[in-house]
């Protein structure tokens, strides 16, 4: 597992540094009035391609070495099958982070496809929800628990895009749940989709070598649409292949991207935008603007970055907040729900406090 590690993070660094260097041109069409725009310079957005090649570099490592040296009966066919279906996903936001000429329904049909080869190739559906009675409905229909899996691996995406807005954020949110998952594999004594969490965990890592704290680039697109793929495969494949394992333990353990989407869209309903509209009202947003506060930096560039910096450990903490308890019980239905709703009422409060500017004194650095 270990080697594995050493080889996506050597992969993913050193294609992000060849970016970071070779790529620079194409960052200077994004436009500096996005709403999402937190940085002076012009940053590349091609962190997502080094994390594409650290995790399938990992991954082909895994099936071509010969006698399972990693010891996670992991078929060659079934690695690369994997990387082959999230692929139309991860290119289409990586051609989006390059050109910025991607509409979004286009790049929503990409990762329903990708869901869509996924389920179909790989068997994947969601068959329990932890709900007396639409379980049984649920495996007796097989067409609507792939249905549900393809909604799953296609929203996952955008909701980890959602929550893209500063140095080392998501990323570090992909690598809590990412170690999460290996560790409950790990426990049932499922090497092989640990091994497949592994990978993206290493390539993440490499990833954030270069975007925190410094923020010499961003992952973009294709960073957040990797993410999103691998880690909602391994949360459907973990209920899928263990009973043991509550259907809620992957909804506690990416409520945070989750409840982010959801909110938003009923946010901009209420509105009356569209979900599609970006805007600058996430709740990591408004804590960079309401409780991180002025940096006192020689220029602005820097004082943007330092408080880019400091914004991220604030959400990093709140996820902290269902990725412990869904760990802790991931085995216990009743449980992993009550942290669910207990989540939901938090991030409201949380997010009504910031907007009425009634931040207590304690959360301000």
């Amino acid at each position: 597992m270990i080697a594995l590690i050493v080889i996506s993070f050597l992969f993913s660094a050193v294609t992000v540094l060849v970016l970071m260097r070779r790529a620079r041109r194409h960052a200077r069409r994004y436009a500096a009035d996005m709403p999402q725009r937190f940085h002076k310079g012009h940053i590349p957005r091609l962190g997502g391609a080094g994390i594409l090649v650290g995790t399938g570099a990992a991954w082909v490592a895994s099936g071509v070495t010969g006698n399972d040296p990693f010891n996670l009966n992991w078929p060659f066919g079934t690695a690369l099958l994997t990387f082959a279906c999230i692929l139309p996903a991860v290119l289409g936001g990586i051609t989006e982070d390059v050109t910025q000429k991607v509409p979004v329904r286009i790049r929503l049909a990409l990762t329903t496809l990708s869901g869509v080869l996924l389920c179909w190739l790989l068997g994947v559906g969601v068959h329990r929800l932890g709900i007396p009675g639409l379980d049984g409905w649920l495996q007796a229909t097989p067409l609507v628990a792939a249905l549900i899996a393809v909604l799953g691996l296609a929203g996952l995406p955008h909701a980890f895009n959602i929550i893209d807005g500063y140095n080392g954020l998501a990323g570090t949110v992909a690598v809590l749940v990412g170690l999460a998952i290996t560790h409950v594999a790990l426990q049932l004594g499922d090497r092989q989709l640990a091994g497949m969490v592994v990978c993206l965990v290493g390539a993440t890592l490499g990833f954030l070598l270069w975007n925190y704290p410094r923020g010499k680039i961003f992952a973009g697109d294709g960073g957040a649409y990797v993410w999103g793929m691998v880690l909602g495969l391994a949360c459907v494949l973990l209920v899928q292949r263990h009973r043991a394992v509550s259907p809620w333990f992957p909804i506690l353990l990416l409520i945070y991207p989750v409840w982010e989407t959801l909110f938003s869209i009923y946010r901009k309903a209420a509105r009356g935008q569209s979900p599609g509209t970006a805007d600058a009202l996430h709740f990591h947003q408004l804590i960079f603007r309401r409780i991180v506060r002025v940096a006192f930096e020689d220029n602005e560039a820097r004082q943007l970055l330092a408080r880019n910096n400091r914004t991220s450990p604030y959400l990093w903490m709140f996820a902290a907040m269902s990725v412990v308890p869904a760990v802790l019980f991931w085995n216990n239905t009743l449980v992993l729900a009550f942290f669910c709703l207990l989540f939901a009422v938090t991030y409201v409060a949380a997010y009504l406090m910031i907007v009425r500017f009634k931040v207590p004194r304690w959360l301000r650095p």
